[in-house]
């Protein structure tokens, strides 16, 4: 089976909201490339890797978390940009990428796909009275100490969180994916035993430890695998077209 990329397009812009949701890239079509599409490789981010895997995979269409055309970046097509860009147009491949809209989703997003992974329970957002707030707000279903929870995190992920220790015990807890840490005042404010984030600066430590509450930094890659695999799956099974998603491991 094959869909048009115009319909695949249309069809994942508006089950992800896209017109409605402010965001520093384009979201949707970044790069066209043939008509009809069969097959869609996904991926957190449109690497070389990612691209070389594609091409490899036979993919009409490459769909990402972390595309291009970032607000405030060199517009020059040069070095790796110019590779990457070349990638796909040499191969005909279509680009197809959701920031934002893909992180706060509330069925496919990063958020709340890394919730069902690690059995969390949503319940709200992290920023009350905020339509557009990324985080979310929830529970376990039985309390764990952190180091158990950071088990459950590491056996997940397939990673070691980096942890600050806080309170004995975790039972509410705050997170968002990705490069969140700044939103760990909110998370105090929200009045959660932990919060849990891709990635860690040196003030977030001292924030949790003088609050009390624990903190997690599981990997910005690590947490934003799954709502970009949620994504190419719903529209698989939209238009009886293949997916896969190819993991390019990063540290980070």
């Amino acid at each position: 089976m094959a869909v048009a990329l115009s319909t695949l397009v249309a069809e994942a812009d508006r089950y992800l909201n896209v017109g409605k949701i402010a965001d520093y890239c384009p979201n949707g079509l970044q790069v066209e490339g043939r008509a009809q599409v069969r097959r869609i490789v996904s991926g957190v981010t449109a690497s070389q890797a990612l691209l070389d895997a594609a091409v490899e995979a036979g993919a009409d269409a490459v769909l990402v978390h972390h595309g291009y055309f970032w607000k405030n970046e060199d517009p020059r097509v040069l070095g790796m940009k110019q590779r990457r860009l070349r990638t796909l147009l040499l191969h005909d491949i279509s680009l197809l990428a959701y920031h934002l809209p893909l992180d706060v989703h509330p069925e496919v997003g990063n958020n709340m796909q890394l919730a069902k992974v690690l059995g969390l329970v949503a319940e709200g957002p992290l920023e009350p009275g905020n339509p557009r707030s990324v985080g979310l707000v929830g529970a376990l279903e039985a309390p764990l100490t952190p180091a158990e929870f950071n088990s459950r995190i590491q056996l997940a992920l397939g990673r070691e969180p980096l942890m600050v220790e806080g309170a004995a015990s975790i039972r509410r807890v705050a997170w968002c994916t990705g490069g969140a840490q700044g939103y760990i005042e909110q998370a105090v404010a929200a009045g959660v035993d932990a919060y849990l984030t891709g990635e860690v600066s040196e003030q977030t430590v001292h924030v949790a430890r003088e609050n009390g509450i624990s903190f997690f930094a599981a990997g910005h890659h690590a947490t934003e695998r799954y709502g970009v695999q949620a994504l190419g799956e719903y529209l698989a099974r939209q238009f009886a077209i293949e997916h896969r998603f190819i993991d390019c491991p990063n540290p980070a």
